[in-house]
């Protein structure tokens, strides 16, 4: 008899043990992240950080989501471009999961050009210009591929120093096919590929296949 108490205190001491090892941790989120809660673009920026240094996570993405949609609207096109910005990294993650959230971008990236056109270099607009030519058009309510060249054209020509305009840009030419009207764009972009973000680099190899643009030598691109 002492044997069958002895096996059964054993047997409950290990379905103790392994009840309290079975709830998952809460998964850690980037220190930076934390640290710029209550600040959307602040979060947006360290989002970006992270995206660029390759150390996101979907959790990270999830917390930055939920920051910026309970972050104070200060009033400038800051809070709602930062909304616009992460909300997009997070459909980027889930893909048709929150193909629903398109409509989010849109808006809040219509709301932070209405406020200020030449915030950081029209980031607004660069980023409402490629939400219309990659995003299904059922899911947007003021714009198609059309007005996304068109607002993406305008913008390379009014800021032709910032790389990204051109790559943008190149991504939505290329997008609808036609390859002539990217070339330009994607061998100025190749040229100074280093001046590029990381994340912009990785973007840029997928565009031109990680090898270069053979015909760039052919090309002679604009003047920035």
């Amino acid at each position: 008899m002492t044997g069958h108490w002895k096996r059964l205190r054993i047997a409950l001491a290990a379905l103790v043990a392994f009840g309290c090892a079975t709830p998952r941790s809460q998964p850690s989120i980037a220190p930076t992240l934390v640290s710029a809660d209550g600040d959307a673009l602040a979060v947006r920026d360290a989002l970006e950080a992270l995206i660029d240094e390759g150390r996101d996570t979907p959790s990270d993405r999830e917390f930055a989501y939920a920051s910026v949609l309970r972050s104070r609207d200060d009033g400038g096109p800051g809070a709602p471009y930062a909304r616009a910005s992460v909300t997009g990294r997070l459909i980027q993650q889930k893909g048709l999961r929150a193909a629903a959230l398109v409509s989010d971008v849109e808006r809040s990236a219509l709301e932070s050009r209405g406020r200020d056109p030449e915030f950081r270099n029209g980031a607004s607009t660069r980023l409402l210009g490629t939400l219309y030519v990659m995003a299904p058009g059922n899911l947007l309510s003021h714009g198609n591929s059309e007005l996304g060249i068109e607002l993406l054209e305008g913008l390379a020509k009014e800021y032709p120093g910032d790389l990204e305009n051109h790559l943008r840009l190149a991504e939505a030419y290329l997008a609808l096919g036609d390859t002539n009207q990217a070339l330009p764009h994607l061998c100025l972009c190749f040229a100074e590929k280093l001046e590029l973000r990381r994340s912009d680099q990785l973007l840029l190899d997928q565009l031109v296949g990680g090898d270069g643009v053979p015909a760039c030598v052919e090309v002679a691109p604009g003047p920035r």
